[in-house]
């Protein structure tokens, strides 16, 4: 359905209709945390959100705030028009594998310069994300990797029917 019926938001969300594109890069002091077998892989409050149009935001962690001796490299990669080259990551954790769980730039864009190599999870690569104190849902379509809290509203882009937004 074109276009899509906008959520409202309440006081405290944010819409992300109302994000911009081609997107945003801020500072968050969010808490962060990522686990995957019952291993804390990443807690930080020095993150990054990007924020872009009907997706919900997407967290890049600091590298010196994730227990890197989980990840190994993974084949593949991918192209951001807006970022550049992506890396992937899979975790191996106490002989638990995910593929592709993470991703990175390793040389973005000047624009997104900030969050080279800092990390972005698949929050349904992993058993659980959080920010702050809430769990986060994944974003349909495990495309894009943005993390759903209370704290937005969509609808968001990646499930079925979404591609064409």
């Amino acid at each position: 359905m074109w276009p899509p019926k906008r959520i409202e938001p309440l006081p405290g969300q944010e819409s992300v209709w109302d994000y911009p594109r081609p997107p945003r890069l801020e500072k968050t002091g969010a808490r962060l945390r990522v686990i995957f077998n019952a291993r804390t892989i990443a807690d930080t409050t020095a993150a990054y959100r990007v924020l872009e149009t009907s997706h919900p935001p997407v967290y890049y962690i600091p590298p010196d705030d994730i227990v890197r001796h989980y990840l190994l490299d993974a084949p593949g990669g991918s192209w951001c028009e807006f970022k550049g080259h992506a890396k992937y990551w899979s975790l191996v954790v106490d002989g638990r594998t995910s593929e592709q769980a993470a991703w990175s730039y390793p040389a973005p864009t000047p624009q997104f310069a900030d969050i080279a190599g800092h990390l972005a999870f698949y929050a349904s690569r992993v058993d659980e994300c959080w920010v702050d104190d809430e769990r986060v849902q994944p974003q349909d379509g495990d495309f894009y990797g943005g993390w759903i809290t209370s704290r937005i509203v969509g609808p968001f882009k990646g499930g079925a029917g979404t591609r064409g937004w």
